[in-house]
């Protein structure tokens, strides 16, 4: 890709801020919705921020990076940026869409990156009956929470939880338990991308439960749907040597 128009975005942070302006002095800054590319300085939470917010416009995005793991960054250089960008490989990525329904009869949606969680409110373990593609699979989870999410966010979250990691072209959802009690073994499953999984909590009303889409939280849920949703795409790029599908795998390996 040829990349004559950058902009630059960076976390509020003193680091970020400092990039920018360095960054900007020597390329110039454009619009974002005019840029051929959005170079996103900051860390992985600030690069998550970004993707919601031009969710649905699917502008190519450089993240560099200057906060802390940097998982869905580049290494931050100065020198030419430009021609990294026109080299980097892009990893088009399409958001979970969770579905919502409230004790009181609210819906909400909204959009996941990394993943789509359900976790207890109080001090009770949640109960929750998962079915996929309209067929009750676990007819009773206990746990602390339970969610489903992408392969990008598969080392996030999830890989927290325990889940698998899940390499981009696999085509596959983890759906991993959180600190599950009963089945104690059950230790969740891969699921081909186009399932639709639902969550149905028990006992609502004495275990309250929330579901949490990326950092949009609903309380008190009654039921949640979770589906790929392919209508929506957002571009990450990403130097050929250190590609996310490359990140993904030696991820695995890290001890």
């Amino acid at each position: 890709m040829t990349t004559t128009r950058l902009a630059f975005l960076a976390a509020d942070t003193e680091a970020a801020k400092v990039a920018r302006d360095r960054l900007v002095a020597l390329y110039g800054d454009a619009e974002p919705e005019k840029a051929d590319a959005i170079v996103v300085l900051g860390g992985d939470g600030f690069m998550l921020e970004t993707q919601h917010r031009f969710l649905g416009k699917n502008r190519p995005v450089y993240g560099m990076n200057r906060g802390s793991v940097g998982f869905l960054m580049n290494d931050y250089r100065e020198d030419g940026l430009s021609e990294r960008i026109a080299r980097a490989q892009a990893a088009v990525l399409h958001p979970l869409r969770m579905h919502a329904e409230t004790m009181q009869g609210g819906v909400a949606e909204a959009l996941a990156i990394n993943e789509v969680s359900l976790l207890r409110e109080q001090r009770q373990a949640a109960k929750i009956r998962i079915l996929v593609d309209g067929r009750v699979r676990l007819d009773e989870l206990v746990c602390d929470g339970v969610l489903v999410a992408t392969p990008a966010g598969s080392t996030a979250y999830n890989l927290s939880a325990h889940g698998p990691i899940v390499p981009l072209s696999a085509n596959l959802l983890p759906l991993t338990p959180i600190s599950a009690f009963r089945p104690r073994r059950w230790r969740g499953a891969l699921l081909p991308a186009s399932s639709v999984v639902t969550f149905e909590v028990l006992e609502a009303e004495k275990r309250p439960v929330a579901a949490v889409a990326d950092y949009t939280e609903v309380r008190d849920v009654a039921r949640v749907t979770v589906a790929e949703d392919r209508s929506v795409s957002l571009t990450m790029l990403f130097d050929p040597d250190h590609s996310l599908s490359e990140r993904i795998i030696a991820e695995q390996f890290t001890v």
